[in-house]
């Protein structure tokens, strides 16, 4: 299988693999990656305190009888102000476990369904001596590539400082891959490079 190669010298198609790239779109697997990716950005930290954690009301506030008050025990009842919370929230963990096997076949299957939809192009790494918006701009004017997702073998700060102004563009290393970043853009550009390592890493 190939994909569509984008340099500044010639353009060509590079072979990738079959394995990867070639798969079933199951979306109810990708539907599973994308829930569980999200579910553990949610921090779940809502906590407040019930009576028995508010400090203080250890001393019983008056005497039991005679006073014409109803009975009390402590200040920190939900009943008065200052009191601890009647059904206090209690921090919540949304994770969703998700299999490694699964996860990666989901990717496998996200890869295969933006071959079939020409959304994924590998490119020539740009090589930028320092960080320079308009170099980085006019290199995606040149290919027509507005809304993309740059996938690199690691991580060069040039391309990523002269790429993180430009509106719908962004730069992340193959280790930075997910289920959202993958489906979010209109085009994927990966080096020739990080194809490989992300070959690798599907496989396992």
């Amino acid at each position: 299988m190939k994909i569509e190669f984008l340099s500044n010298t010639n353009t060509k198609d590079i072979s990738i693999s079959n394995e990867v790239f070639s798969k079933e779109f199951n979306e109810s697997l990708i539907h599973q990656a994308l829930v569980s990716f999200m579910a553990v950005s949610r921090q779940g930290s809502s906590k407040q305190k019930n009576r028995s954690e508010v400090r203080g009301g250890g001393k019983k506030p008056y005497r039991q009888k005679g006073t014409g008050r109803a009975r009390a025990g402590t200040i920190r009842s939900p009943l008065w102000r200052g009191g601890g919370v009647t059904f206090a929230s209690r921090p919540k963990n949304f994770n969703k476990k998700i299999n490694k096997k699964m996860y990666r076949a989901a990717i496998k299957s996200i890869f295969s369904e933006l071959v079939r939809q020409n959304r994924l192009v590998a490119i020539e790494k740009p090589v930028l001596s320092k960080p320079k918006t308009k170099d980085i701009a006019n290199f995606l004017n040149q290919f027509s590539l507005s809304k993309v997702l740059i996938i690199t073998e690691e991580l060069d700060t040039n391309l990523y400082l002269s790429a993180r102004n430009i509106p719908n563009v962004d730069v992340i290393t193959y280790r930075e891959i997910n289920p959202v970043n993958l489906l979010k853009p209109q085009k994927v550009a990966v080096t020739s490079k990080a194809l490989k390592h992300i070959e690798e890493w599907i496989n396992g």
